[in-house]
This record gives structure tokens, C-alpha cells and sequence, in this order.
């Protein structure tokens, strides 16, 4: 794990116990019901205007969806995501047959393996080392994100079963938000509908990435076996599993479902110790099994595997 431990993670560092157990509970898709708006009506046109895809809009939107809603890269952080829309769309055969070009912007994958944190500061303080065209193109995309959000996402609250479950635990976890998301969103989000009453801490993008949170605010200070990941996204079950902490999956599509059965039976045996093993990998293959590891289009290359970028 990183040494360079941003500084408004320090409260994640100084965080101490009041429970026996710890609940990182994610926010968008996970805990509240905005992730499809904000990706619909915030992210998708956002693409389409800060880079230039007007000219393969329809492609650009499914292309986008898939990355952030439908396969396996779902969750993924927003520059991410934003690199493997563009990887995808230079490999999509319908995007060459229209004679549309994407550049490959060099910057855009410098930032990313730079060692800048992967957040709305870590793109400034880049484009302040490496200024570029691209680079204040990359903060007016971001900016812009941000603003659509601002503007449009109101009143997503959390899915139905989310409060009863965050209720169950209160007596006996430690519950934290652990997201990508900015800590301003999540702050104005959470506290509207009611929900940030139950959490300890609520983590943003500014304070590293999910597995840095739970390592900063959990690992160590309590046993392995008692810490526990609740998120929709593969970045969410690769965390858990980079951690060495428990994860269960909140299943797109399925969400109510899924608080019921954490409520109901999963926070029992995870108070329990019964858990980890068979329990939890019934969960995750069934969740696996939703999304898909495949574009649904022919590419240039003929490759239509897709890969879970590297994550700091």
C-alpha cells in the first residue's frame, strides 16, 4: 500500500474503534441510488463534449455505459473509466468505418501512471508539473462533471433496505462510506437523505482510492475476519480482496434484494464468524456472473476480452 498517504486521509489514519466490527459501505450504485443518473445525464455528455465525440455520439453513449454500468469495469475511478472509454472506442469497428480517429492522448495515461492521486487536486497539481493542451482539457472534463452533477443529481436517495441495514449495524460496526466519489458530492448526498448519522467517517476520492481507506481506517485495528466491504463494482471486490477483508456484493439491478439478504442473513453470519468461505463465494460467483467480461461489438483489433485496469 502507498506510503504517500494523502492528507485528508489523515483522518482515516487517526480513526480509532468504537465497535468490534467495520462496515466500508460504497456510495453510488452501492448505497444510493445515483449512479445511473449521474452516468445517464452527467458523465455520458460530458464525454461526448470535452472530447470530441459528437461525431460517433451513439457509439460514445453505449460504449460509455458498458464501461461504467454494465461489465466488469463498472465503478471503475472516473479517469479510469475515462481511458478505457477511449482505448474501447479506438478499437470499435464502427468507429473506424465512420473515419472518426480518437487521439490517443499520451497525457491522459502519463497522469494516470503518475504518482498524483486520481482525484480532481491530483489532476491539477499534473497539469501544473506537465501543462498540456490535453491536460487542461482533461481539468475542463472533470470540472464539467462535476458541475453537471451539481446541477443535476438531486434528491437519489438510497435504495430501498439501505437505512434498515445501516440501522442493524449500528449497534455492533463501525460503518464508513468508502467511495471515488468527490467528498463534497458525498457530504451534501449522504447528509440530505439522513444516512451519514450512522457513519464514523465518510471517505472520498481526496483521501486515496477504497482499499486505501479501509487500510488506513481499518487494517490493524481490528481482525481481518471482523472487516468488511459492501459495493457493487469489481473495484469493490478487488479492494476487499487486495486488503485481505471481507466483501459482499450488492447486486446491480437487484439492489433492494440485496440489502434485505445483507439485513436479514449476511450481517448475522458476519457477526458470527460464519461468513468468509463457502458463504461469501456464493455471493461473489453469483455476482461475477452478472457482468459481462466481453464488448458486445466487433473491434478493429478482433480482441473483445476486456481487462480490469491497474488500480493504485
Amino acid at each position: 500500500m502507498t506510503e504517500n498517504i494523502p492528507a485528508a486521509a489523515q483522518v482515516l489514519v487517526d480513526f480509532k474503534p468504537t465497535k468490534d466490527f467495520f462496515a466500508g459501505i460504497d456510495s453510488d450504485g452501492c448505497a444510493m441510488d445515483a449512479m445511473d443518473i449521474k452516468h445517464l445525464e452527467c458523465f455520458t455528455p460530458a464525454y461526448i463534449k470535452g472530447w470530441d465525440l459528437q461525431p460517433v455520439s451513439t457509439l460514445a453513449r453505449e460504449t460509455a455505459l458498458f464501461v461504467n454500468l454494465g461489465s466488469i469495469t463498472r465503478g471503475l475511478n472516473r479517469w479510469l473509466a475515462l481511458r478505457q472509454l477511449l482505448d474501447l472506442l479506438r478499437d470499435r469497428a464502427e468507429v473506424a468505418e465512420r473515419g472518426v480517429t480518437i487521439p490517443d492522448y499520451p497525457e491522459l495515461t502519463q497522469f494516470i501512471e503518475s504518482d498524483h492521486p486520481l482525484s480532481d487536486k491530483g489532476v491539477a497539481a499534473f497539469a501544473k508539473e506537465h501543462p498540456s493542451e490535453t491536460a487542461e482539457r482533461m481539468i475542463a472534463w472533470g470540472n464539467d462533471v462535476n458541475a453537471r452533477i451539481a446541477d443535476m443529481v438531486h434528491g437519489c436517495g438510497p435504495f430501498p433496505g439501505v437505512r434498515e441495514a445501516m440501522q442493524a449495524m449500528h449497534d455492533s460496526v463501525d460503518e464508513m462510506t468508502v467511495s471515488a466519489t468527490p467528498l463534497e458530492a458525498l457530504n451534501r448526498e449522504w447528509n440530505e437523505h439522513g444516512i451519514a448519522q450512522y457513519m464514523q467517517v465518510i471517505a472520498g476520492q481526496e483521501m486515496g482510492s477504497k482499499a486505501e481507506h479501509v487500510q488506513y481506517a481499518a487494517k490493524g485495528k481490528y481482525p481481518d475476519d471482523h472487516i468488511l466491504l459492501i459495493g457493487d463494482a469489481p473495484g469493490d471486490r478487488d479492494a476487499a480482496s487486495k486488503v485481505d477483508c471481507l466483501f459482499y456484493p450488492i447486486l446491480p439491478g437487484q439492489e433492494k434484494h440485496s440489502w434485505e439478504r445483507f439485513k436479514d442473513e449476511a450481517l448475522a453470519r458476519f457477526l458470527d464468524g460464519t461468513y468468509a468461505g463457502a458463504y461469501q463465494q456464493q455471493l461473489i460467483d453469483e455476482y461475477n456472473a452478472k457482468l459481462p467480461d466481453e464488448v458486445p461489438w466487433e473491434t478493429v483489433s478482433g480482441n473483445r476480452k476486456v481487462s480490469m485496469p491497474r488500480v493504485k
